[in-house]
């Protein structure tokens, strides 16, 4: 058994070391240079678009990654090497800035449109551009959109919900409002809410009621509801009803959207708001 054992041993070592000596330490990896890191950074960005702070965070993960490796290996001076290369990714990243293949305005603006089309609030496209290094002045320009280009007087035009013509592109204001109804598509509330979904809370408000309560009173269908069953029941589709709009702007709030927002696409009409929804399919 203990001959065994030993032989077991021998065998682990031969396979981590690939003979029959105990594996030494491991080999510290070479430093990533200028070139490295710069090959690093045209592959990041033929797969995937960024902002200046985007890539130098990408290369500084690298750099990070090489540090590491290093300290585990035993290597002195790894993190005034680290340090020195942080300054060579800010360079890096500012070369591609120089040479146009960085460009933070024209990522926001083809970011702010995507997250529009997901039922993102501007207040989640802000805070998600911000997050990604973009700089305030950008961030403005792209939450005002085509406004901060146009006249003032077409702007406060454009802030107006009920312009619904397709010969000018959509305003800050509307967009918002597009916004919220791709939410609120989402997760089938409002104008999207199925008949079920509305009236399930109604039938079981009168469901509930006994059959005597309904016996109470003589039937008449032109006439209105009366007695004391009928009543509860109507008052409680009224309260099914309002729980319903509050949990729908409890949920447009928490997504970013004011309140006149979020009242606005819970009172449009299915056709009103994919009358809105085609025209955002149309901008973008």
């Amino acid at each position: 058994m203990t001959r065994a054992r030993s032989l077991g041993r021998q065998a682990r070592r031969k396979a981590v070391s690939g003979s029959g000596e105990p594996a030494g330490p491991a080999a510290v990896p070479p430093a990533p240079d200028r070139a490295a890191l710069r090959e690093a950074a045209l592959a990041h960005l033929a797969r995937f678009g960024t902002t200046r702070h985007g890539l130098e965070q990408v290369l500084l993960r690298r750099v990070a990654r090489w540090r590491a490796q290093a300290q585990a290996a035993g290597a002195d001076g790894a993190g005034e090497q680290a340090q020195a290369l942080a300054a060579v990714c800010a360079e890096i990243a500012q070369d591609m800035v120089r040479l146009g293949a960085v460009d933070d305005a024209a990522f926001a603006h083809a970011r702010a449109r995507r997250l529009v089309r997901t039922g993102r609030s501007s207040r989640a496209i802000e805070a998600h551009l911000a997050a990604r290094g973009v700089a305030a002045p950008i961030r403005a320009q792209v939450m005002l959109g085509d406004e901060a280009e146009s006249p003032p007087d077409e702007a406060a035009r454009g802030q107006e919900y009920g312009e619904s013509g397709y010969g000018r592109r959509l305003s800050a204001a509307e967009r918002e409002l597009c916004a919220a109804l791709v939410l609120a598509r989402k997760r089938r509330f409002g104008p999207f809410a199925s008949p079920v979904q509305e009236g399930r809370d109604t039938e079981d408000a009168v469901e509930s009621e006994s059959a005597e309560d309904w016996a109470a009173g003589e039937w008449d269908e032109d006439a209105p509801p009366e007695g004391p069953a009928a009543r509860r029941a109507v008052r409680g589709g009224r309260r099914a009803d309002a729980g319903g709009v509050h949990r729908a702007l409890g949920v447009l709030a928490r997504a970013g959207f004011a309140r006149d927002t979020a009242a606005r696409a819970l009172e449009m009409t299915r056709e009103e708001a994919d009358e809105w929804l085609e025209r955002l399919k149309a901008e973008s």
